[in-house]
């Protein structure tokens, strides 16, 4: 979710990609706002009661949550599936962005607060979903059981360069978006994650 801000041609500015606020970020700041967001926009749109089941949460508490997130502008009503006073989400965005660096530092507390909260939440689903990975990796085709990668690198830079770096893996992955077309045999969704941190001297 959090992503650099610089580039010539951001994302953001061409495709459907939400931009937060200290505003909208505060709205965020919630770990099933988040899980409720992840969720539909993977699975697609959904009603307070499908989502409850997912994940395991009351339809009372999804259904709160869902209008909190759409009174920051992250979901919105689907009209074509809702039915009488069935109601339907969707996520208004494809994805999210936002400067973290720039929250970490900001005046308010509420926003520094809220900014720890959605990066140790993205922090914990980026490690369920490794570990759910690495628990079921048997049950997939063989194929998958070699086409996947878990890495870690070692590489002396500046925060200059680190974020260059970033930048350039962020464009390489974006640019397989769209090569293999919904329902193709043999595809899956594949998650990515992103992880640049300096290490502190011994």
């Amino acid at each position: 979710m959090p992503a650099p801000e610089d580039g010539a041609q951001h994302p953001a500015e061409t495709e459907n990609i939400h931009k937060v606020d200290a505003r909208t970020l505060r709205g965020l700041a919630h770990p099933l706002r988040l899980r409720l967001l992840a969720a539909l926009r993977e699975y697609g749109p959904a009603t307070a009661s499908g989502l409850a089941d997912r994940l395991g949460e009351s339809s009372g508490a999804t259904s709160y949550h869902l209008r909190q997130l759409a009174t920051y502008g992250f979901v919105e009503d689907d009209p074509e599936r809702g039915k009488g006073r069935e109601r339907w989400w969707r996520a208004a965005h494809r994805g999210t962005i936002f400067d973290s660096g720039r929250f970490l530092s900001h005046p308010d507390p509420e926003v520094r607060g809220a900014v720890d909260v959605v990066l140790h939440e993205i922090s914990t689903t980026h490690s369920q979903e490794l570990n759910t990975w690495i628990g079921t990796m048997r049950e997939w085709p063989e194929e998958w059981r070699e086409g996947w990668d878990i890495s870690d690198f070692q590489v002396r830079l500046t925060p200059d360069l680190s974020e260059e770096l970033i930048q350039k893996i962020h464009d390489l992955i974006e640019s397989y978006r769209g090569r293999v077309p919904e329902g193709t045999e043999g595809s899956a969704t594949v998650r990515s994650h992103v992880h640049f941190f300096p290490r502190p001297p011994e």
